[in-house]
C-alpha cells in the first residue's frame, strides 16, 4: 500500500490535532504534518515531519514526507539529498525512489530521473506514487507518455484527492495550466474540504486569466483556513490589480476619446 494512502484527514485526525494536551510522539507530529499539508503550509509540514523523525529515526512516512515537502517548496536539490539520506537509513523504498526521480527531473537530470523511476515502478507497480512521479519526470522532457503514467497512478487509488492534486502541481511546475486545472477540478470533485485543493484551483484559474473564478476559489480557501497567508495575500494583490486596471481604463477613455 502506498505510504500516502492514509492521507484522508478524517474527523479523528482533526480532533487529535485540536486536543488541548496532545501526546507529543511520532504519531502526533505526523498528524500535525498532514494537517499543515491540508492547509497548503508546506514549510510547517516539513518541520513537523522533522519532529516525527526525532521520535523515530526509521519512520518511512516522516522521511518521505520531508523529501516530498522539499519538492513542494521547490528545494529540489535538497529533496534529492534527503531522499538519499532516507534510503541510506531505511533502504530503497519505492516511494523514496520515486521522490528522488522527481527531484532529479526538477534539477534537469532526466536520464538519472528515469533510472530511479524505473526502479520505483519495478518494485511497486501497483502503488500510485511511483507512477505519478514517472509522469512528473516525463514532463521534464515533454514526453507524451506522461499522461498515461498519471492515469496509471490514478487507477491505483481512484478515490484519493491527493493524486490529482499532485498531478496538477506537476503540470503547474511545467507551465501546462490547462491540464493543471483539469486535475485540480478532479481533486475538488473527490474532496472539496481541504484548503490546499482550493489554493491549487485558484492558482490555475489565475494563470489562465479566470479572475472571478480565482477570486472565488481563494475566498473558499480562506474560509477553510482563515489563518492562511497565501489566500489573503493573493486576494489583496488581485484587488489592487483590479482597481488599477479600472483606473487605467478610465484614464484611456478620458484622454483618448
Amino acid at each position: 500500500m502506498s505510504r500516502f494512502a492514509n492521507l484522508e484527514f478524517d474527523g479523528k485526525t482533526q480532533e487529535a490535532s485540536e486536543s488541548s494536551e496532545p501526546l507529543k510522539d511520532e504519531a502526533h507530529f505526523l498528524t500535525e504534518a498532514l494537517a499543515a499539508l491540508a492547509n497548503g503550509e508546506f514549510d510547517r509540514a516539513h518541520k513537523a515531519y522533522a519532529k516525527a523523525l526525532e521520535y523515530d529515526p526509521d519512520s518511512l512516512p516522516a522521511w518521505l514526507g520531508q523529501a516530498w515537502m522539499l519538492i513542494e517548496l521547490e528545494e529540489f536539490q535538497q529533496a534529492g539529498q534527503w531522499a538519499d539520506r532516507a534510503m541510506e537509513r531505511i533502504g530503497e523504498e519505492p516511494d523514496l525512489l520515486a521522490a528522488k526521480a522527481v527531484a532529479l527531473a526538477r534539477c534537469d537530470d532526466p536520464e538519472a530521473a528515469m533510472a530511479f523511476s524505473d526502479l520505483a515502478i519495478e518494485r511497486a507497480a501497483e502503488q500510485p506514487y511511483p507512477w505519478i512521479a514517472r509522469g512528473d519526470a516525463l514532463l521534464s522532457i515533454d514526453e507524451n507518455q506522461a499522461d498515461y503514467c498519471f492515469g496509471k497512478g490514478l487507477q491505483c487509488e481512484p478515490e484519493n484527492w491527493l493524486w490529482p492534486w499532485l498531478i496538477s502541481r506537476a503540470y503547474v511546475h511545467y507551465e501546462k495550466f490547462t491540464l493543471a486545472m483539469k486535475h485540480a477540478q478532479s481533486a475538488l470533485a473527490l474532496d472539496a474540504g481541504h484548503c490546499v485543493v482550493w489554493l491549487q484551483a485558484a492558482r490555475c484559474q489565475r494563470a489562465l486569466g479566470l479572475g472571478d473564478l480565482s477570486t472565488a476559489s481563494y475566498e473558499r480557501a480562506r474560509e477553510l483556513h482563515p489563518g492562511g497567508g497565501e489566500a489573503r495575500e493573493a486576494l489583496s494583490e488581485m484587488s489592487r490589480s483590479g482597481v488599477g486596471g479600472k483606473l487605467r481604463n478610465w484614464t484611456r477613455r478620458l484622454f483618448f476619446k
